[in-house]
């Protein structure tokens, strides 16, 4: 890895100067850092490119800090919001960041010689006096943190902007100043907090603070791929679903992800088979090359040549015989009943290679087991005692 790639692959801008941070960079050894926000129990494809960022500074020798922001996580990032976060509880947070350091692991490297330190901002955010707050929000004017893009499309929708929303660029901005950390990374939907800690640092640190903002995996309709907008690609989901998934991804995405989610230098001209590259080259980072080649394989039989996996999930019910609804929701592989209509209606659902697409269908589940096919990824034999 060189600094020029560091500086440009998957780079969208950097502030103040691209030129600057190679200057700080050439005199020796800069602390940077990424924050992530527990708000589900895993980090995310989005996460991923962030990761791969810190993880090319690491190689070229510098300090790396992972943040686990489980203070502002319980604020919520209003960050692209039309609406308030739901709060998330102490016990929440807790609970939803237990594997993230494995998670990140994957990644970057927490031992050796140049290890990434994890970091969580409640060491410092939760200690502040009234007094220490008020004086760190001295430095910004009310105009300056209402001029956000969401909080202004709220306002003129006559939606409420929260207090809490609010001051959460000023507690991510100190994130900052509590580390003393010469350079952030992120995606740039955070250039607003990333500048609040910029601001910060300059103000009191007497120092430069440069931010670094990244491009974004985006679907065909411009959303950013993650939890939120529910085309979420999870680091802890298995090599073949993570695989699957990202052959489901439609094909114009393929080239953003080469880019921001690998090291290859070109791609097949063919787009599936560029697709296929992906995928394995991000399956292999995350699990490994036997996982990724088992996942290539597995795809390549269940998908391509249509054949049923051999090793499937199996569910006994005490049932005879089921609304098909019912035995959709039973197989547990979809989260709710009307995601399970959902997926019926639209021709979603195979039972023994038949596409049936009538929720109220009775179902008869033999003894020997019938197999169902849930979307284009999941198989699960169901049987009945």
């Amino acid at each position: 890895m060189d600094i020029e790639t560091a500086l440009t692959r998957g780079v969208s801008e950097i502030l103040p100067s691209k030129k600057g941070l190679e200057s700080a960079m050439a005199k020796g050894k800069i602390t940077l850092y990424q924050g992530f926000d527990p708000s589900s129990p895993s980090l995310h494809l989005g996460n991923m490119i962030g990761l791969r960022k810190l993880a090319q500074f690491q190689a070229l020798g510098h300090k790396v800090i992972f943040l686990i922001g489980d203070f502002t996580g319980m604020i919520g990032d209003p960050t692209d919001k039309s609406a308030a976060r739901k709060k998330l509880t102490r016990e929440e947070i807790l609970q939803n960041l237990k594997e993230y350091k494995s998670q990140a692991g994957k990644i970057l490297s927490f031992t050796g010689k140049n290890p990434a330190e994890v970091k969580f901002n409640s060491q410092w955010l939760s200690t502040l006096s009234i007094e220490e707050f008020l004086e760190i929000a001295s430095h910004f004017t009310t105009s300056q943190l209402q001029e956000r893009d969401m909080f202004q499309e709220r306002l003129r929708a006559g939606k409420s902007v929260f207090a809490h929303e609010f001051l959460y660029p000023i507690f991510q901005g100190y994130d900052s100043v509590a580390m003393n950390v010469d350079l952030e990374v992120g995606g740039n939907d955070q250039l607003f907090n990333m500048l609040a800690g910029r601001t910060l640092v300059k103000a009191l640190k007497g120092k430069e603070k440069y931010v670094l903002t990244l491009k974004l995996l985006t679907d065909p309709t411009g959303k950013k791929m993650g939890k939120t907008e529910g085309n979420v690609i999870n680091l802890s989901d298995s090599p073949t679903d993570m695989y699957g998934k990202i052959m489901a991804l439609p094909d114009n995405i393929t080239e953003a992800g080469v880019e921001l989610l690998t090291d290859l230098k070109a791609s097949p001209k063919n787009p599936f088979d560029a697709k296929k590259k992906l995928a394995f080259d991000v399956v292999r980072q995350v699990h490994g090359d036997k996982e990724a080649q088992n996942a290539s394989n597995f795809f390549e039989k269940t998908f391509q040549k249509g054949e049923t996996p051999k090793n499937l999930k199996v569910v006994t019910l005490k049932e005879r015989a089921l609304p098909l609804l019912d035995l959709v929701f039973a197989t547990k592989e979809v989260p709710s009943r009307s995601e399970a209509k959902r997926l019926i209606l639209q021709g979603g659902i195979d039972v023994e290679e038949t596409t049936i697409n009538d929720p109220t269908r009775e179902m008869t589940i033999p003894k020997e087991g019938v197999v169902i096919k849930v979307g284009k990824m999941k198989f699960v034999k169901v049987k009945s005692k």
